[in-house]
Protein backbone atom coordinates (compact mmCIF):
# COMPACT_ATOMS: atom_id res chain seq x y z
CA UNK A 1 0.00 0.00 0.00
CA UNK A 2 1.30 3.42 -0.99
CA UNK A 3 0.40 6.71 0.74
CA UNK A 4 -2.52 8.47 -0.94
CA UNK A 5 -0.36 11.59 -1.13
CA UNK A 6 1.83 9.78 -3.65
CA UNK A 7 -1.05 9.10 -6.08
CA UNK A 8 0.02 10.97 -9.25
CA UNK A 9 -2.04 14.09 -10.05
CA UNK A 10 -2.96 12.73 -13.48
CA UNK A 11 -4.37 9.59 -11.84
CA UNK A 12 -6.38 11.62 -9.33
CA UNK A 13 -7.71 13.94 -12.06
CA UNK A 14 -9.03 11.00 -14.06
CA UNK A 15 -11.43 9.90 -11.30
CA UNK A 16 -15.10 10.45 -12.18
CA UNK A 17 -16.77 7.76 -10.03
CA UNK A 18 -16.21 7.16 -6.32
CA UNK A 19 -17.42 3.96 -4.65
CA UNK A 20 -16.98 3.62 -0.89
CA UNK A 21 -17.75 1.47 2.12
CA UNK A 22 -19.56 3.11 5.06
CA UNK A 23 -18.69 1.56 8.44
CA UNK A 24 -15.23 2.60 9.63
CA UNK A 25 -14.60 4.13 6.19
CA UNK A 26 -17.01 7.06 6.27
CA UNK A 27 -17.70 6.64 9.97
CA UNK A 28 -15.40 6.96 12.96
CA UNK A 29 -16.21 5.08 16.17
CA UNK A 30 -19.72 4.46 14.88
CA UNK A 31 -20.55 8.06 13.95
CA UNK A 32 -20.54 9.94 10.65
CA UNK A 33 -18.27 12.97 11.18
CA UNK A 34 -19.05 16.24 9.47
CA UNK A 35 -15.79 16.16 7.54
CA UNK A 36 -16.70 12.85 5.90
CA UNK A 37 -20.18 14.00 4.95
CA UNK A 38 -18.73 17.25 3.59
CA UNK A 39 -16.39 15.14 1.49
CA UNK A 40 -19.44 13.45 -0.06
CA UNK A 41 -20.93 16.87 -0.78
CA UNK A 42 -17.66 18.08 -2.30
CA UNK A 43 -17.42 15.08 -4.60
CA UNK A 44 -21.00 15.57 -5.74
CA UNK A 45 -20.44 19.27 -6.45
CA UNK A 46 -17.31 18.40 -8.42
CA UNK A 47 -19.39 16.16 -10.68
CA UNK A 48 -17.94 12.92 -9.29
CA UNK A 49 -20.69 10.34 -8.79
CA UNK A 50 -20.62 8.82 -5.29
CA UNK A 51 -21.95 5.32 -4.58
CA UNK A 52 -21.71 3.82 -1.07
CA UNK A 53 -21.26 0.04 -1.22
CA UNK A 54 -22.10 -1.38 2.17
CA UNK A 55 -23.15 -4.34 4.26
CA UNK A 56 -25.79 -2.21 5.94
CA UNK A 57 -29.50 -3.09 5.63
CA UNK A 58 -32.21 -2.18 3.16
CA UNK A 59 -33.84 0.19 5.64
CA UNK A 60 -30.68 2.24 5.94
CA UNK A 61 -30.10 2.17 2.19
CA UNK A 62 -33.52 3.64 1.46
CA UNK A 63 -32.65 6.65 3.62
CA UNK A 64 -29.12 6.97 2.23
CA UNK A 65 -30.26 6.90 -1.40
CA UNK A 66 -33.02 9.39 -0.63
CA UNK A 67 -31.17 11.87 1.60
CA UNK A 68 -27.41 11.72 1.04
CA UNK A 69 -25.64 13.41 -1.91
CA UNK A 70 -25.13 10.08 -3.72
CA UNK A 71 -26.04 8.54 -7.06
CA UNK A 72 -27.32 5.45 -5.26
CA UNK A 73 -26.26 2.81 -2.77
CA UNK A 74 -25.39 -0.89 -3.00
CA UNK A 75 -26.58 -2.66 0.15
CA UNK A 76 -26.35 -5.87 2.12
CA UNK A 77 -23.03 -6.76 0.50
CA UNK A 78 -24.41 -6.73 -3.03
CA UNK A 79 -27.95 -8.07 -2.62
CA UNK A 80 -29.46 -4.96 -4.22
CA UNK A 81 -29.05 -1.34 -5.11
CA UNK A 82 -31.32 1.61 -4.36
CA UNK A 83 -31.28 4.84 -6.35
CA UNK A 84 -33.63 7.78 -5.90
CA UNK A 85 -34.96 9.51 -9.02
CA UNK A 86 -35.41 13.04 -7.72
CA UNK A 87 -37.28 14.29 -10.77
CA UNK A 88 -39.83 11.49 -10.68
CA UNK A 89 -39.76 11.29 -6.87
CA UNK A 90 -39.38 7.55 -7.15
CA UNK A 91 -37.11 5.05 -5.42
CA UNK A 92 -35.58 2.54 -7.82
CA UNK A 93 -34.85 -0.81 -6.19
CA UNK A 94 -33.01 -3.53 -8.11
CA UNK A 95 -32.18 -6.92 -6.59
CA UNK A 96 -29.54 -9.42 -7.64
CA UNK A 97 -31.26 -12.35 -9.40
CA UNK A 98 -29.81 -14.82 -6.87
CA UNK A 99 -31.70 -13.12 -4.02
CA UNK A 100 -35.29 -13.92 -5.00
CA UNK A 101 -35.20 -17.72 -4.51
CA UNK A 102 -34.11 -17.29 -0.89
CA UNK A 103 -35.82 -14.26 0.63
CA UNK A 104 -39.23 -15.94 0.51
CA UNK A 105 -37.93 -18.49 3.04
CA UNK A 106 -38.12 -16.58 6.30
CA UNK A 107 -36.68 -19.55 8.23
CA UNK A 108 -33.53 -20.01 6.16
CA UNK A 109 -31.22 -18.67 8.89
CA UNK A 110 -32.83 -20.45 11.86
CA UNK A 111 -30.30 -23.27 12.13
CA UNK A 112 -27.38 -20.84 11.71
CA UNK A 113 -28.75 -18.58 14.45
CA UNK A 114 -29.23 -21.52 16.80
CA UNK A 115 -25.70 -22.76 16.19
CA UNK A 116 -24.09 -19.35 16.66
CA UNK A 117 -25.94 -18.80 19.93
CA UNK A 118 -24.88 -22.22 21.18
CA UNK A 119 -21.31 -22.26 19.91
CA UNK A 120 -20.21 -18.60 20.18
CA UNK A 121 -21.24 -17.06 23.51
CA UNK A 122 -21.29 -13.26 23.36
CA UNK A 123 -22.26 -13.03 19.71
CA UNK A 124 -25.58 -11.35 18.93
CA UNK A 125 -27.78 -10.56 15.98
CA UNK A 126 -27.10 -7.06 14.72
CA UNK A 127 -29.48 -4.43 16.06
CA UNK A 128 -30.31 -3.55 12.44
CA UNK A 129 -31.33 -7.12 11.51
CA UNK A 130 -35.03 -6.24 11.39
CA UNK A 131 -34.29 -3.79 8.56
CA UNK A 132 -32.58 -6.45 6.41
CA UNK A 133 -33.99 -8.32 3.42
CA UNK A 134 -31.32 -10.72 2.19
CA UNK A 135 -28.65 -11.39 4.78
CA UNK A 136 -28.01 -12.22 8.42
CA UNK A 137 -25.68 -9.89 10.32
CA UNK A 138 -23.99 -11.15 13.48
CA UNK A 139 -22.59 -8.46 15.75
CA UNK A 140 -19.15 -9.10 17.21
CA UNK A 141 -18.24 -5.61 18.43
CA UNK A 142 -20.75 -2.89 17.49
CA UNK A 143 -23.18 -3.25 20.41
CA UNK A 144 -21.51 -6.12 22.27
CA UNK A 145 -18.06 -6.49 23.86
CA UNK A 146 -15.60 -7.40 21.12
CA UNK A 147 -15.24 -11.12 20.55
CA UNK A 148 -11.90 -12.85 20.19
CA UNK A 149 -10.59 -13.35 16.67
CA UNK A 150 -11.12 -17.10 16.90
CA UNK A 151 -14.78 -16.57 17.81
CA UNK A 152 -15.28 -14.24 14.84
CA UNK A 153 -13.69 -16.85 12.59
CA UNK A 154 -15.96 -19.51 14.09
CA UNK A 155 -19.07 -17.48 13.22
CA UNK A 156 -17.91 -17.29 9.62
CA UNK A 157 -17.20 -21.03 9.61
CA UNK A 158 -20.71 -21.84 10.87
CA UNK A 159 -22.23 -19.88 8.00
CA UNK A 160 -20.07 -21.75 5.53
CA UNK A 161 -20.81 -25.15 7.06
CA UNK A 162 -24.51 -24.41 6.53
CA UNK A 163 -23.98 -23.60 2.85
CA UNK A 164 -24.01 -19.81 3.11
CA UNK A 165 -21.52 -17.24 1.92
CA UNK A 166 -19.99 -15.21 4.77
CA UNK A 167 -17.85 -12.08 4.96
CA UNK A 168 -16.24 -10.35 7.91
CA UNK A 169 -16.58 -6.57 8.14
CA UNK A 170 -15.15 -4.32 10.84
CA UNK A 171 -18.23 -4.87 13.05
CA UNK A 172 -20.29 -7.81 11.75
CA UNK A 173 -20.07 -11.20 10.15
CA UNK A 174 -22.58 -11.08 7.30
CA UNK A 175 -23.91 -14.24 5.72
CA UNK A 176 -26.31 -14.96 2.87
CA UNK A 177 -27.45 -17.52 0.35
CA UNK A 178 -26.82 -16.72 -3.32
CA UNK A 179 -23.81 -16.11 -5.50
CA UNK A 180 -23.22 -12.37 -5.33
CA UNK A 181 -20.95 -9.87 -3.65
CA UNK A 182 -20.26 -6.14 -3.50
CA UNK A 183 -18.51 -6.11 -6.86
CA UNK A 184 -21.18 -7.95 -8.85
CA UNK A 185 -23.92 -5.51 -7.83
CA UNK A 186 -21.60 -2.50 -8.23
CA UNK A 187 -21.02 -3.62 -11.81
CA UNK A 188 -24.79 -3.86 -12.37
CA UNK A 189 -25.44 -0.48 -10.75
CA UNK A 190 -22.80 1.18 -12.91
CA UNK A 191 -24.29 -0.21 -16.11
CA UNK A 192 -27.91 0.58 -15.27
CA UNK A 193 -27.63 3.90 -13.42
CA UNK A 194 -24.29 5.44 -14.45
CA UNK A 195 -24.34 4.02 -17.99
CA UNK A 196 -20.74 2.84 -17.77
CA UNK A 197 -18.91 -0.48 -17.76
CA UNK A 198 -16.51 -0.34 -14.85
CA UNK A 199 -14.35 -3.00 -16.50
CA UNK A 200 -13.72 -0.59 -19.35
CA UNK A 201 -13.46 2.58 -17.25
CA UNK A 202 -11.61 1.23 -14.24
CA UNK A 203 -9.07 4.08 -14.36
CA UNK A 204 -11.89 6.60 -13.82
CA UNK A 205 -13.03 4.90 -10.61
CA UNK A 206 -11.87 4.64 -7.04
CA UNK A 207 -13.12 2.51 -4.22
CA UNK A 208 -12.44 3.36 -0.57
CA UNK A 209 -12.77 0.65 2.07
CA UNK A 210 -11.38 -0.69 5.31
CA UNK A 211 -11.92 -4.43 5.91
CA UNK A 212 -11.87 -8.00 4.53
CA UNK A 213 -15.39 -7.86 3.07
CA UNK A 214 -14.08 -5.19 0.70
CA UNK A 215 -11.63 -7.66 -0.84
CA UNK A 216 -13.52 -8.07 -4.17
CA UNK A 217 -13.40 -4.31 -4.61
CA UNK A 218 -9.73 -4.05 -3.65
CA UNK A 219 -8.95 -6.77 -6.17
CA UNK A 220 -10.89 -5.21 -9.02
CA UNK A 221 -10.23 -1.49 -8.80
CA UNK A 222 -6.76 -0.48 -9.92
CA UNK A 223 -6.93 2.61 -7.71
CA UNK A 224 -8.57 1.09 -4.66
CA UNK A 225 -7.91 3.07 -1.50
CA UNK A 226 -7.98 2.22 2.19
CA UNK A 227 -8.42 4.38 5.23
CA UNK A 228 -5.63 3.78 7.74
CA UNK A 229 -7.54 1.21 9.79
CA UNK A 230 -7.39 -1.20 6.84
CA UNK A 231 -3.92 -1.98 8.14
CA UNK A 232 -5.53 -3.65 11.17
CA UNK A 233 -6.77 -6.41 8.84
CA UNK A 234 -3.67 -6.75 6.66
CA UNK A 235 -2.92 -10.25 7.94
CA UNK A 236 -6.50 -11.38 7.16
CA UNK A 237 -6.55 -10.24 3.52
CA UNK A 238 -4.94 -11.76 0.46
CA UNK A 239 -5.24 -8.44 -1.37
CA UNK A 240 -4.92 -4.89 -0.08
CA UNK A 241 -5.73 -1.53 -1.67
CA UNK A 242 -3.10 0.24 -3.73
CA UNK A 243 -3.37 3.53 -1.83
CA UNK A 244 -3.84 4.20 1.88
CA UNK A 245 -4.61 7.30 3.95
CA UNK A 246 -2.63 8.35 6.98
CA UNK A 247 -5.83 8.82 8.99
CA UNK A 248 -8.47 6.29 9.99
CA UNK A 249 -12.22 6.26 9.38
CA UNK A 250 -13.97 9.41 8.25
CA UNK A 251 -10.81 11.52 8.56
CA UNK A 252 -9.04 9.13 6.21
CA UNK A 253 -11.90 9.37 3.72
CA UNK A 254 -11.68 13.16 3.87
CA UNK A 255 -7.92 12.91 3.27
CA UNK A 256 -8.41 10.77 0.15
CA UNK A 257 -11.13 13.04 -1.24
CA UNK A 258 -9.05 16.15 -0.61
CA UNK A 259 -6.19 14.67 -2.61
CA UNK A 260 -8.51 13.87 -5.52
CA UNK A 261 -10.21 17.25 -5.56
CA UNK A 262 -6.96 19.18 -5.26
CA UNK A 263 -5.77 17.47 -8.43
CA UNK A 264 -9.07 18.27 -10.17
CA UNK A 265 -8.84 21.93 -9.17
CA UNK A 266 -5.27 22.23 -10.41
CA UNK A 267 -6.08 20.42 -13.63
Amino acid sequence: MQPIASMPPETARSVRFAFCDIDDTLTTAGRLPGAAYQALEDLDRAGIAVVPVTGRPAGWCDMIARVWPVAGVVGENGAFYYAYDRQARRMIRSFHPDVAPYISDSNRFDRIIDRIRAEVPGAALSADQSFRIADLAVDFCEDVPRLADQDIARIKQIFMEEGAIAKISSIHVNGWFGNYDKLSMTRQFAMERLQIRIDERNAECIFVGDSPNDAPMFTFFANACGVANVCDFADQMTVTPKWVAQSAGGSGFREIVSHLLEAHEKG
